[in-house]
């Protein structure tokens, strides 16, 4: 009888454990994260890891880190120190991108922002509607909700 006690309550245990564990590793990799749903490929994780790993760098112009960044500089970086190569600028991203609709984005995926058919601006998709990017000259690399609907998302191959 004490082995029928001790099993479940062990598997309770690694079950506790792993559903921690998840929690604390997903919550680790970038503020905003959400649900097991919305789980990216590993380089993607990654990327988003770095992107929020740069938290408060400050933005420049044509600077691609790895202590400043413009928008399309941080993509650059983050999904390198991924194992992933990119083009330099938010058009070149794009075109380079499978393109994805918005039901099916997941964290890690590229969000690229334009006006008519000229992307603009690229940020790294956190879940809950948030992108870390580096918005503009003065500001910071930074966790913010989208603001546009004028948005195409990408996932790097």
């Amino acid at each position: 009888m004490s082995a029928q006690v001790h099993v479940p309550s062990l598997f309770a245990r690694v079950g506790t454990a792993s559903a921690l564990t998840l929690a604390v590793t997903s919550s680790m990799l970038a503020p905003g994260l959400v649900s097991d749903a919305e789980a990216a490929t590993a380089h993607s994780t990654k990327a988003l890891k770095v992107a929020a790993s740069k938290k408060g760098a400050p933005y420049k112009y044509g600077a691609a880190g790895p202590s400043r960044f413009d928008c399309s500089g941080l993509t650059l970086y983050s999904f390198k120190k991924a194992g992933k190569k990119l083009p330099r600028t938010a058009q070149q991203q794009y075109n380079k991108t499978r393109h994805i609709a918005k039901s099916q984005r997941k964290r890690g995926d590229l969000v690229f922002f334009h006006s008519g058919r000229s992307v603009y601006h690229v940020g790294i998709y956190a879940g809950a509607g948030k992108i870390w990017h580096s918005p503009k000259s003065g500001d910071v690399v930074r966790l913010a909700k989208i603001w546009s609907k004028s948005v195409w998302y990408g996932r790097v191959r």
